[in-house]
């Protein structure tokens, strides 16, 4: 065989296995939305959800992610990003593609990576509007996954999806039921025991005391605490985050609350919660919202149901210990026999290449 022969069998053999390995499949996305991925995806722009991204589709995933929204790790919960870019410095090295909601998202960024497929949540893709036609016309295929919405379906769908786009189905799969698994069981408790449902009201605490900050209706927390039969004081004033004046919140009388807060909170007086975060710091900070103006005649503040949980641990697939935190807290006779924040930890030693160290959930000291 003559070199000339044989360089073409090596290109014919290359472009066979390449051919072999990336298949063209439909997905189909949370918006019910058909689209056409080679797949495993060998090029992948990541908008949100990298740490379910890695969870379901193995650290070696981030081996294809060529494009980036880094605010939304970095930014969003520093001390997080910081845990895994020293066991991977390479993650720094990804092209950032800007955040959507900062409007530094970069259209033209994105193109000229020549990704085969981009990944948003359903929010980013709900913001870009009429961007998003740009980077359809450029041949790039968008599919949609929404942790954002905290329901059941979505939840799955989202964790399948990113499997398929990794290559990940089976690991996809058994994440998901695990998590149905949880929710379930925790549902079902809260079915059979009929117990009345608590005035509930859940403030991301990044702006501290003095401030009020958002609350959420339909998503996020909100959705958490209507799935587990609380009775969301929101609800009436926001549809799906947006912040209740001082005099809604004291006239709908919460009987137990709960300040969020990520890493980020360690700065003045916000709520701290996360990666690094000391238990005692983070009591500290939740002791504080408990001294607003008029807060002490609620039956939360006089009962001491305040509660702390890492905002970071919401619209994720790791998040079932998180809703079981919740479930809790609002129904503790249900559920003395569950540690919440260890399930939390038992994800990482399973599914990630982390060990996260710091405060996850937190109550008001006795």
């Amino acid at each position: 065989m003559n070199r000339s022969t044989m360089l073409l069998l090596m290109l014919w053999m290359s472009f066979f296995t390449e051919s072999v390995q990336a298949k063209m499949t439909v997905i189909n996305d949370v918006l019910g939305r058909k689209v056409e991925v080679d797949l495993p995806a060998q090029k992948v722009v990541l908008g949100f959800y990298a740490e379910d991204y890695m969870a379901i589709g193995t650290e070696t995933a981030f081996d294809k992610v060529v494009g980036i929204s880094r605010d939304t790790w970095k930014t969003w919960r520093p001390a997080n990003w910081s845990l895994y870019t020293n066991y991977r410095p390479s993650l720094k090295d990804i092209p950032d593609v800007g955040e959507v909601e900062a409007q530094t998202f970069s259209i033209e960024k994105v193109i000229s990576l020549k990704p085969n497929v981009i990944l948003l949540a359903d929010w980013q893709y709900k913001s870009l509007g009429t961007d998003i036609s740009r980077l359809t016309n450029a041949n790039i295929p968008i599919v949609v996954v929404d942790y954002n919405a905290q329901t059941l379906d979505r939840h799955i769908k989202s964790t399948k999806i990113i499997g398929q786009l990794t290559g990940q189905n089976e690991r996809a799969r058994k994440i998901a039921d695990e998590y149905k698994l949880a929710i379930e069981n925790t549902l079902q408790r809260i079915k059979e025991a009929n117990l009345v449902k608590p005035r509930t009201y859940v403030e991301y605490g990044n702006k501290g005391p003095g401030k009020f900050s958002f609350t959420y209706g339909k998503n996020m927390w909100g959705a958490v605490v209507t799935m587990l039969g609380g009775n969301n004081i929101a609800t009436p004033f926001v549809e799906w985050w947006g912040t209740m004046s001082p005099e809604q919140v004291l006239a709908s009388n919460p009987e137990v609350i709960f300040l969020s807060g990520t890493e980020s909170g360690v700065k003045g007086d916000a709520m701290a919660m996360g990666q690094g975060i000391d238990r005692k710091l983070a009591e500290s900070r939740l002791k504080g919202f408990t001294k607003r103006a008029s807060w002490e005649q609620m039956p939360a503040i006089k009962n001491q149901r305040v509660y702390g949980i890492y905002h970071g641990a919401a619209r994720t697939i790791l998040g079932a210990p998180m809703v079981r935190f919740i479930a809790k807290s609002m129904y503790p006779n249900l559920f003395e026999d569950i540690n919440p924040e260890q399930e939390y930890l038992d994800f990482y030693k399973q599914y990630l290449p982390v060990t996260p160290t710091g405060t996850f959930t937190a109550q008001v000291a006795k």
